[in-house]
């Protein structure tokens, strides 16, 4: 005598619904990297503008959401940033100095139209970023200046006098 065969459902206990969309076979390890390099930064390891070393967005490749990539440079009289800004001009760049934070935003639209025997064209591409800096402090912030040239953004921050002279050069013996 054989036994009808029943079909039972089959449930899934939530094994797809677990898994993210994406497989990133790498994210814990950048997670776990990003951990290490946070907690070396717990000690002095900061940089002058508030940031830690590995801070920020070190790519801006025109994508929307994305901060252009910046050099800071500590002189003797002055915090110099510079901002690659390909494809940009003055009018499209705000640079504000606020509560000792400095901030750079930007935004750019290309609108291309074409119209042509059989087809007609019409792209439009947005863009916008903002980076945020604090400021140390001994930075006359009535003297600062930005000047833009070739989608070059260059921020100065002079240094006040007193801020000049608090370096003090330490020998170093031997013992």
């Amino acid at each position: 005598m054989a036994e009808a065969a029943i079909k039972m459902p089959v449930r899934n206990e939530g094994k797809a619904a677990d898994r993210p969309a994406e497989w990133r076979p790498f994210e814990s390890l950048r997670r776990e990297v990003d951990r290490l390099f946070e907690d070396f930064q717990l000690g002095s390891w900061r940089l002058p503008f508030g940031g830690g070393l590995f801070d920020g967005q070190p790519l801006w490749r025109g994508e929307v959401g994305k901060a252009p990539a910046v050099d800071i440079v500590d002189t003797d009289k002055a915090y110099e940033i510079t901002a690659e800004l390909p494809g940009m001009d003055e009018s499209n760049i705000d640079v504000k100095f606020s509560d000792g934070t400095l901030t750079i935003k930007g935004e750019k639209r290309d609108d291309k139209e074409e119209k042509k025997k059989g087809y007609y064209l019409s792209e439009r591409r947005y863009g916008a970023f903002q980076r945020s800096f604090g400021v140390p402090d001994g930075v006359d912030a009535d003297k600062i200046e930005a000047n833009f040239k070739n989608g070059v953004l260059t921020v100065t921050l002079p240094k006040t006098s007193q801020a000049q002279k608090s370096e003090k050069k330490i020998a170093i013996k031997a013992a």
